[in-house]
């Protein structure tokens, strides 16, 4: 028999504490019970009566379904991957030594993401994420930066199998992008992008640059979860911001350029601003503006450990050499590395196509652990 079939025996027996083990993270028997506290919310009298409420209801539901199912999967790949391995012995068969390779690299990755999943234990982390894009120092060449760092977020979106939607669209004078807003929907999308909030330095020969000189250019990305709860006490009154209305232009669709709905709202006390120019109104642009607007002071109020809102001032992030969280470099070499984790890799094609994956790994394990290489 194929000596492989032992090892892989063994590595299934190694992996079985861990996979018990997440079952007790996840708090399997609680979720069966939350999962039947949700169905009888919804079988009860006058239920759909309240549309908003009931949603949030039923993306629990689904929500505690998923973890269930889940897991479910992961508990019968590792029976099925041992049954091959115990025929395999019995018949002397190597016929299922490449299911048996492809089954065990799934449960690994299953396992892997599903640990990652309990450490988003933060009180957003299940949110939808609002992500802002920034270009900062390097004019043209900065705002090229900033274009293909959006392309790579909105890749790993749809690779995850979330949806994103464009809420403003700011096009780079010659090339590129000056700012963008994208709303990024789906269970813990907030939970795994908190950690990629912060300025990206990039090093290339610059396509703009006639003598191919080495340019540095730096980015920024704004990540705030998109927070919808009432039970927030937050109040956003009118002379709290002014209002600024004009016409839409770069990527939105069929009612760019038409009529002046797009909204821009400046936060007086704090500076922070926030824009929307793809909803179909004035009103549907302003409703998502002071949606954005919240959350952010939300946010921000919960991530400084403010008692309230009107304690948050208006510091601006500098989208500067040392600001950066995380360096690309193109040339002499390629290198893509974490400040923060340390976390690297020299395939920069994989990271730009929106391979973004260890280094998310990296800092909910280091947030977990407090190993970060700086303090």
């Amino acid at each position: 028999m194929n000596i492989e079939f032992d090892v892989y025996k063994q590595k299934l027996n190694e992996v079985k504490p861990t996979l018990d083990g997440l079952a007790a993270s996840l708090n399997i028997e609680g979720l069966r019970n939350e999962l039947e506290r949700l169905h009888a919310m919804q079988e009860a009298p006058g239920f759909w009566d309240n549309p908003e409420k009931s949603q949030q209801v039923v993306m629990k539901t689904k929500s505690a379904e998923n973890k269930l199912e889940n897991y479910s999967k992961m508990t019968s790949s590792w029976e099925d991957l041992m049954t091959i391995c115990e025929m395999a012995a019995e018949e002397d068969d190597d016929s299922m030594l490449d299911e048996l390779k492809e089954g065990f690299a799934k449960l690994s990755s299953d396992m892997e993401r599903c640990r990652l999943q309990t450490l988003l234990t933060g009180n957003y982390d299940g949110n939808n994420a609002l992500v802002s894009f920034h270009s900062g120092a390097g004019g043209t060449e900065a705002q090229d930066w900033c274009q293909m760092l959006y392309r790579m977020y909105t890749r790993w979106a749809e690779a995850h199998g979330y949806t994103y939607k464009i809420l403003d669209y700011l096009e780079g004078d010659e090339a590129g992008l000056k700012s963008a807003d994208i709303l990024i929907e789906g269970e813990n999308a907030y939970g795994f992008l908190k950690g990629e909030n912060g300025v990206r330095r990039l090093v290339r020969v610059s396509p703009f640059d006639a003598n191919a000189r080495r340019q540095t250019s730096f980015a920024a990305i704004e990540v705030i979860p998109d927070i919808q709860d009432d039970s927030q006490d937050v109040e956003i009154r009118p002379e709290d911001y002014e209002m600024q209305v004009f016409r839409s232009s770069g990527a939105g669709g069929q009612h760019i350029n038409k009529t002046s709905s797009a909204v821009r709202l400046i936060h007086k006390a704090t500076g922070i601003v926030v824009a929307c120019q793809t909803e179909r109104s004035q009103f549907q642009n302003k409703e998502t503006c002071l949606r954005m607007l919240r959350s952010k002071l939300v946010e921000i109020k919960e991530r400084e450990h403010l008692d309230k809102i009107s304690d948050i001032k208006g510091v601006q992030q500098k989208i500067e050499w040392g600001s950066q969280i995380r360096n690309y470099v193109f040339m002499p070499y390629t290198l893509v590395k974490d400040t923060r984790t340390g976390c690297e890799t020299s395939n920069v094609n994989a990271v730009m196509d929106g391979g973004l994956d260890p280094f998310i790994n990296a800092y909910l394990t280091c947030a977990a652990t407090g190993n970060w290489v700086t303090k």
